[in-house]
């Protein structure tokens, strides 16, 4: 993500952050890209419990105005308010502390020792390392910099858990 974007999406972040706490919400993530001709911001919240659609669409309503008045992005967008999801990313050293013992699935930029796609429990995160342990038992570390994605694993990704 350019550092533009980032910042765009960091500037969101913090100005939400009192509006979804007000509602009872954690802001999971925030997200500023281009799919096809048109650009998003992709607001994702969470809550003990669950979100559910009228969650989403509350908390679009509470911040829409608000973000217009404050015009934090040059052109028009699309405002996209959602879950995390089951397989939500984790992206913040926030999400990964409270992620520990997790299984989590990585999906790495070039492959690392032959695969594009490492699964395990999550051991650790700290200085940008992560530690996962695979299901032969070995601890593997990780730079967060060599990883494309990583995901809370799905049950419906079965197949994977075991490679």
């Amino acid at each position: 993500m350019s550092k533009k974007r980032q910042s765009i999406a960091e500037r969101v972040r913090e100005f939400i952050e009192p509006y979804a706490k007000e509602l009872g919400y954690e802001i999971w993530d925030v997200d500023f890209v281009k799919e096809g001709a048109s650009w998003f911001l992709k607001v994702e919240i969470d809550k003990e419990g669950g979100v559910f659609i009228e969650d989403c669409e509350k908390f679009s309503n509470a911040i829409s105005d608000p973000l217009d008045r404050l015009d934090p992005i040059p052109q028009s967008y699309i405002l996209e308010v959602s879950s995390p999801g089951l397989g939500r990313r984790l992206t913040r050293p926030e999400h990964f502390e409270r992620m520990l013992g997790e299984r989590v699935v990585v999906t790495f930029i070039r492959p690392q020792n032959g695969k594009k796609q490492l699964c395990g429990y999550l051991r650790n995160y700290g200085n940008g390392m992560i530690i996962i342990n695979t299901a032969d038992g070995k601890d593997h570390i990780i730079n967060k910099k060599d990883t494309a994605n990583i995901r809370l694993f799905e049950e419906i990704l079965g197949d994977i858990w075991n490679e």
